[in-house]
């Protein structure tokens, strides 16, 4: 392998879609403040997300209203100008 040119935090972290509260352990190189225990005791770093195959319209085939109100407003205060 070519040194230098992989990740070196490539580690087991929990993914919790926000949307139905699913959570599912993977590894990922994404970093997170974020702890929480797993099924297995063990503390892992938790990255939340707004949608997953288990709330996805197209993997459930059913459609659903999103919460749009304020939405324009919290993306602002998240990237907007402050």
């Amino acid at each position: 392998m070519k040194p230098g040119i992989h990740p070196k935090n490539y580690r087991k972290v929990v993914f919790q879609d926000i949307s139905c509260d699913l959570k599912f352990l993977t590894r990922s190189t994404l970093d997170s403040k974020e702890n929480v225990k797993w099924e297995d005791g063990k503390e892992y770093p938790l990255i939340k997300v707004d949608i997953s195959s288990e709330s996805h319209p197209f993997f459930t085939g059913k459609t659903r209203n999103l919460d749009t109100e304020g939405r324009i407003d919290k993306f602002n205060k998240k990237y907007g100008k402050k």
